[in-house]
């Protein structure tokens, strides 16, 4: 074999440097099914050519630093195909939409829950007693806001003991089974584990996560061990504005939509359009789909920059979140 022959059967398997023009920007590539593709909105800066501050994206497309360069007024990663082989590494939800409905024997109709207000400022006890009022009262689950931790006022311990207190109380009055989403975010890995195995040991059925606080690795980390100890995992996106509400930087909640259901939530909130967050109808009915669906067609209309096959991964049930109340609902 020649020298020749050999580096090029050799190119990126060998440790080294890869000869130069295998680096080049090459017009006439064709995408295959295991590319990663995404799709960017740029905004160049004024004098640059935008041939520069593109070409700047083809290196790497999946490295935020390019959102800090200089040659860009502003960069918005709007969409990525995850291709199958690449997604059937990860776990995903640690249920899905179906055996969650299948451990909560609810079926038909969409699941009832509320926030406890007000979020800070009330006992251990006098939550509880919210929690039970609600869930007493025919809601499917209550639930802590991302801000609810462990203050001074009210203990993570001491709120998970009278919220499980409020759920066994009102299973035995109702005969259905309910639920608190019992928030585990904390400093460390280490406590967020430790309130999940606390939130196990209590029997509840549901424990909820701030992913974007938190972290993905912490996140896929509870996700693992919800899967591995029967616990349902809900999902608040606190931050998500901070990334995405700019509309030419940054990313659009789609892209964390995606990545999301790779590291695992059963739930995730999504907005709801007509409530107090951001958002608008088809662009969120449109990752709706990419959290709930198998496979969904590519529908600019909608924000759906490329078809998406989760090849049977489990799906993620999109939460209507913010500002919402009874006169939203059609008659």
């Amino acid at each position: 074999m020649s020298p020749q022959t050999e580096t090029k059967a050799s190119v990126g398997f060998k440790a080294g440097v890869k000869d130069y023009k295998l680096t080049y920007y090459t017009p006439e590539y064709e995408t295959k099914d295991t590319d990663i593709l995404a799709a960017f909105r740029v905004t160049p800066q004024p004098g640059v050519p935008p041939e520069e501050a593109e070409l700047q994206l083809l290196r790497n497309l999946l490295l935020v630093m390019y959102l800090g360069f200089k040659a860009l007024r502003a960069l918005r990663l709007e969409d990525l195909r995850i291709p199958p082989a690449y997604s059937k590494t990860f776990q995903g939800p640690p249920h899905g939409i179906q055996s969650e409905r299948d451990k909560l024997n609810k079926y038909g109709r969409p699941l009832l829950g509320c926030t406890i207000k007000p979020k800070l400022g009330l006992s251990a006890k006098n939550y509880g007693r919210a929690c039970y009022e609600c869930l007493r009262g025919g809601l499917d689950f209550t639930k802590d806001d991302e801000n609810v931790n462990s203050q001074p006022f009210m203990r993570w311990r001491d709120r998970f003991l009278f919220c499980a207190e409020a759920i066994y109380k009102s299973q035995a009055e109702t005969g259905e089974i309910k639920g608190h989403y019992l928030n585990a975010t904390a400093a460390t890995s280490e406590e967020m584990i430790k309130r999940a195995v606390f939130a196990r040991e209590l029997g509840v059925p549901i424990i909820m996560h701030d992913y974007l606080t938190g972290g993905f690795t912490a996140n896929t980390s509870l996700a693992f061990y919800c899967r591995d100890n029967g616990l349902l995992l809900h999902i608040h996106r606190a931050m998500h504005a901070v990334i995405d509400r700019q509309k030419n930087h940054g990313m659009h909640f789609r892209v964390l939509a995606k990545a999301l259901r790779m590291s695992g939530g059963d739930h995730v909130h999504a907005g709801t359009v007509v409530g107090k967050l951001e958002g608008e109808r088809e662009l969120t009915l449109g990752f709706v789909d990419l959290l709930r669906d198998d496979y969904i067609e590519k529908d600019r209309s909608r924000g759906i920059f490329f078809t998406q096959d989760w090849v049977s991964m489990p799906g993620v049930i999109p939460v209507a979140s913010g500002g919402i109340h009874v006169w939203h609902m059609p008659a």
